[in-house]
Order: C-alpha cells, then sequence, then structure tokens
C-alpha cells in the first residue's frame, strides 16, 4: 500500500517540478535597445553646421593671410634700391638737357635708415646706398643721445643738370647726374640743428661734424666741406664719381 502511494505520486512531482520552456537562455530584448543606445550616443553633425564652421575657418585663415599680406606690404612700401632701410620712390629715366646730365635709373629718396629727409633727393641708387652707410656709421653714432638722436637730413641739393659750382664751361657736375647730394644740417628729435655753417667752427658741433666728413670719408668718392673751398662754407658736398687714387676728401 505504501508503495502504490509512492508510484501515485511520481506523475504528480514530474508534473510539478518540469520546466515549461527550454532551459537555454535568451536574449532579451533588453541587450538589443541597450547596443542601439550606445550606438546613437555619437552626436552626429548636421551637413548645414560642417558647411558652416568650415566656411568660417576658411574666413578666418583668409583674414589671417591678409593680415600678414598687410604686415608685410607696409614694412616694404616705398622700399628702393633692394634695401628695406631706403625709401623712396622709383621714377622715370630723366634725360639732361644739355649733354653728360641725366640718370638713367633714378630713385626719389624720402628716407634712409630711418632717418627722414627735408626732401625728396632725386639719386642714384650707388648714392642712396653711398648715403645709409654715412647715416649708419657716421651721423648716428657722432651724434649720439644729443637732443634725443637724428631726425632728419637737411637736403640742399640733389639732381640739377648743371656744371660744377654753376661756373661756364666747366665739367658737368656730378649732381648732373644723379650721383651727389649736398647735407647743410642734422636735425634732431628735440627740434634743434646742428649746421654746418654754423656749427663747423664750435668746439662741440665742429668735432662731431668732423666725425661725420671724415666717416664719409670711403662710402663717397668725394667729399667737400668748409675747408675745401669758398663754394662749400655752408654744406657737405657727397658723390660717387671714382677715382684711381681712392676718395677725395677736404
Amino acid at each position: 500500500m505504501v508503495v502504490a502511494l509512492f508510484l501515485s505520486c511520481l506523475p504528480t512531482w514530474g508534473s510539478a517540478g518540469a520546466p515549461d520552456t527550454s532551459i537555454r537562455p535568451l536574449e532579451r530584448p533588453a541587450v538589443r535597445i541597450i547596443k542601439e543606445e550606445v550606438t546613437s550616443v555619437r552626436p552626429v553633425i548636421r551637413p548645414r553646421i560642417i558647411s558652416q564652421t568650415r566656411q568660417r575657418q576658411r574666413q578666418g585663415l583668409g583674414a589671417t593671410v591678409t593680415q600678414v599680406a598687410s604686415r608685410i606690404a607696409r614694412g616694404s612700401q616705398g622700399s628702393v634700391c633692394g634695401d628695406s632701410t631706403i625709401k623712396g620712390t622709383k621714377i622715370s629715366p630723366i634725360p639732361g638737357r644739355i649733354r653728360g646730365c641725366g640718370v638713367r635709373n633714378p630713385v626719389k629718396l624720402t628716407e634712409i635708415d630711418g632717418v627722414g629727409l627735408t626732401q625728396p633727393a632725386t639719386i642714384d641708387c650707388n648714392t642712396a646706398r653711398a648715403l645709409k652707410a654715412w647715416v649708419k656709421d657716421g651721423v648716428k653714432p657722432a651724434v649720439g643721445r644729443r637732443g634725443g638722436g637724428v631726425k632728419s637730413l637737411r637736403v640742399a641739393a640733389h639732381y640739377t643738370c648743371r656744371t660744377r659750382n654753376n661756373r661756364t664751361g666747366a665739367k658737368i657736375s656730378e649732381h648732373g647726374k644723379g650721383r651727389a647730394i649736398d647735407i647743410s644740417g642734422i636735425l634732431l628729435n628735440d627740434g634743434s640743428e646742428i649746421t654746418v655753417l654754423k656749427g663747423w667752427r664750435t668746439q662741440r658741433e665742429g668735432r662731431m661734424l668732423r666725425k661725420m666728413h671724415k666717416a664719409a670719408c670711403g662710402p663717397f668718392g668725394t667729399v667737400l666741406g668748409p675747408d675745401s673751398d669758398r663754394f662749400h662754407q655752408d654744406h657737405f658736398h657727397f658723390d660717387t664719381a671714382q677715382y684711381r687714387s681712392g676718395s677725395y676728401c677736404r
């Protein structure tokens, strides 16, 4: 009887304990949802936003290039004779009204090594370069800090088609070839001026002017001052004529 009771219970136990479905796990829908959320986390930039961004970048780059080009242009604007410290303008060749005059490649000089000219000077580039050497190695060291330093050169003469010292029958002056410039004074930043006429025979200014005069010998072929003759009492004459014996300085 006990055995019969036990056997009668077996179907009931098997029916209650058996799983309704397979014990093999199935992929849950939630996992797929999470995967979809993960793949969509990275933001997508709209084509319009990309276009606007690239346009702004191009505009910014263009502005930068323009600004740099502008600064370069300002730095080199007015430079002549292949030297950024020689300022002026190139002008057309100058024919001479008399034989022997004229300049093939003239420039109208306005500034040299940061020092201005009281009037534009028409000369050739060889003379402009000699003037730069004189300003840099002669004028500035001689003046030093006096009056706040050198501001400009007083130009007494530059290109003009004439004979030497305007004398009849004389040879054509180097002025008539664009190879000469006359300087009568040095203007300083405080408004004062050192003039050849008044300063040459004074102690302090005379010393400076004589240093300048000496420094011009070498860069220029001819250097004339108040001790040379009566025609140069109030200015220095500089020209780039060449002599076999070297520079002529008086």
